[in-house]
């Protein structure tokens, strides 16, 4: 690849973000083309960077929790979303949970305080020979899925995702709902709507696997586990939801017995003015999100600041169309980051941005590509991605089952020998 300063970014999510921010840095010009506000992807709101479209949550904060790890391997990185993560944190027991508008302003206002970014709002349908970051998304346009799967001769893969309602504080019911997070985590961040009498619950479940559900258009009816929408869960028993994100127990109330079922509903802004319902990702159609979710004890009345909504989510197939640098094997100028790459969540999404980048920085310098070891959670996860042997690629965050051979008790060696890969690696990097 020949040296240049000027590198294309295809996307302002989490990925295009960490990216751009790392390239700017180094020094530079980077053309991020984000298509939002003019094209309409169905699921994000607004044309900020960086915007969350499914949850506020980043997942667990503790360095046991495979996420939590992922996290600190990324701050010592130098990343962007956990910077803006920290301030924008808002409380959610052992959970990382940011106000999301604040959160993405803030990585909007960092990027634009570069004067070496080059920002480009239209569409992209085709990839330059320009050093490009595709970083497009899981709701690229249909015209770059068709250019991508022609360049590539392979269909890429999809599966539904999900969002969750978003409720105002000030029309829940607190003679029913109340403030606890589970096992005492430190505060009472989480509002609480229990189901005390085991028919309440029945009838609910009920109704939720009996409402009726939005169209879904041409999409198959494959699903990520890891975020199944709440009426899918619901109609495999109905316990399901009781053994799941209804789980009552840790949630118990002085001087009551044990409630049947727990919803509990996260902080979504720092004000702690609008709530989100936590595992309650849906395709229900709005009119039934209303009247089945009012059903649940405390949220009679409750007014609804967003519906939950589905899309589809697309991804490469990965092992077969990238090298393990993350370049496309079809045209190597070009780096792939970001859920498109089959990884699954926000972090997770982020910190390959943040990889990818650094890799095309080594080879525009001139240098070997020296990949991040398997010992780190990152180099874990995208050496999964990049992996032969599988007949599909199924999405993937970050896990402990990622490292088979590091038993639970082991966990704290490995954590530490991490860490101290990251920091070697960093030291690896161009200066």
């Amino acid at each position: 690849m020949p040296k240049t300063n000027s590198v294309d970014i295809i996307g302002g999510g989490l990925a295009g973000s960490e990216a751009a921010f790392y390239l700017l840095k180094r020094g530079y010009e980077v053309r991020l083309f984000e298509a939002r506000p003019t094209y309409k992807d169905g699921a994000h709101e607004t044309d900020l960077y960086g915007e969350l479209v499914c949850s506020n949550s980043l997942k667990g904060k503790k360095l046991e929790n495979a996420c939590g790890l992922l996290k600190e391997e990324m701050r010592r990185l130098g990343s962007l979303s956990m910077w803006a993560a920290d301030l924008s944190e808002v409380p959610s027991g052992n959970a990382l949970s940011v106000d999301r508008e604040a959160f993405a302003g803030l990585i909007t206002q960092k990027l634009r305080g570069f004067p070496n970014l080059i920002e480009i709002n239209e569409e992209v349908k085709s990839l330059s020979d320009k050093p490009t970051l595709l970083c497009s998304g899981p709701l690229s346009s249909p015209d770059l899925i068709a250019y991508l799967e022609g360049l590539i001769g392979s269909k890429g893969f999809s599966f539904y995702d999900a969002s969750a309602p978003i409720l105002k504080k000030d029309s829940i019911d607190f003679s029913i709902a109340y403030f606890k997070s589970r096992y005492g985590q430190g505060d009472d961040s989480y509002i609480n709507c229990p189901f005390d009498d085991k028919q309440d619950y029945l009838a609910f479940v009920h109704e939720l696997t009996h409402a009726e559900l939005a169209k879904r258009h041409e999409f198959d009816t494959h699903y990520f586990e890891g975020c199944l929408p709440i009426e899918v869960i619901a109609s495999r028993g109905a316990d399901t939801l009781r053994h799941g994100p209804l789980k009552p127990v840790g949630l118990e109330q002085e001087g009551k017995r044990r409630a049947y079922a727990v919803v509990q509903l996260r902080q979504d802004d720092r004000l702690g003015n609008c709530y989100n319902m936590v595992g309650f990702q849906t395709n229900l159609k709005y009119p039934e999100q209303k009247r089945v979710f009012s059903l649940i004890p405390g949220l009679k009345d409750a007014e609804f600041v967003r519906y939950g909504l589905m899309h589809r989510n697309f991804y490469l197939d990965s092992p077969n169309v990238l090298n393990p640098d993350l370049s496309l094997k079809a045209k190597d100028n070009v780096f792939v980051a970001g859920q498109i790459t089959g990884v699954e969540g926000y972090v997770e999404s982020a910190a390959s941005g943040m990889l990818s980048a650094m890799y095309l920085d080594m080879k525009l310098s001139g240098k070997p590509v020296s990949l991040l070891g398997q010992d780190t959670m990152l180099g874990a996860l995208m050496a999964y991605v990049v992996r032969k042997g599988k007949a599909r690629l199924e999405p993937m965050n970050a896990n402990w089952a990622l490292f088979p051979e590091v038993k639970k008790e082991c966990r704290g060696s490995a954590i530490e020998k991490a860490l101290e890969a990251v920091e070697s690696f960093r030291e690896q990097l161009p200066r």
